[in-house]
């Protein structure tokens, strides 16, 4: 219960519509975070949260998604990575968009394969840098998307996100363990009062 409530928390606190890690630590002690858990960490899982309720992706859709995830490297003064977005956007593809802006965030896109020009897009194992229309088009289509949008009405991609995102500090982290261990007393507190009398009024509290 508690590593549930813990992930409530963690979703209401802004995380929602984002990535989600669960991790064991080298106690065997269960994390969630929205950063990913440190090499050490055993039974790495990875969970994605759409922010539009029950809009799953149709399943075919979401076959290609998962071969051949689509991510977007872009910044904030570049207008090439702005048509990009609009061709993604306007196909219905469903992808994650990273931005690029402090030296971790450029050492991220150098390893995925940029040595700093933007737009760089991936579709799975493939990658292009700069934007064509063709070219990405061609990319899309070979990876299997539609050439027409099939996203279910109110789908929302994960929210954009810093290429290297910022850890937790140390306090961030404890504040976070104290809300969620609050949070887990208070609903077995509630969990534990007996139930109100049959006649009791609508109001009636222990």
């Amino acid at each position: 219960m508690r590593a549930a409530l813990t992930l409530l928390l963690l979703l209401a606190a802004g995380t929602a519509g984002a990535q989600m890690y669960k991790w064991k630590d080298a106690k065997g002690v269960t994390h969630y975070s929205d950063t990913p858990p440190p090499a050490s960490a055993r039974q790495a899982e990875v969970k994605n949260f759409n922010s539009a309720p029950g809009a799953d992706l149709p399943a075919l859709l979401a076959e290609v998604a998962r071969s051949h995830p689509v991510v977007l490297y872009t910044a904030s003064d570049c207008a090439a990575c702005a048509e990009g977005r609009a061709l993604l956007q306007a196909r219905g593809i469903p992808y994650s968009e990273k931005t690029v802006s402090t030296a971790d965030d450029h050492a991220v896109l150098k390893k995925a394969g940029s040595a700093g020009q933007l737009p760089l897009l991936l579709v799975g194992q493939n990658k292009q840098i700069g934007f064509e229309t063709a070219t990405w088009d061609g990319l899309l289509s070979s990876a299997g998307y539609p050439a027409s949008s099939a996203l279910p009405p109110g789908y929302r991609n994960p929210p954009v996100g810093s290429a290297a995102p910022r850890r937790p500090s140390a306090a961030e982290r404890e504040r976070q363990a104290q809300e969620a261990a609050r949070a887990a007393a208070e609903e077995e507190a509630r969990s534990k009062r007996p139930p109100p009398p049959a006649n009791a009024p609508p109001d009636f509290q222990f």
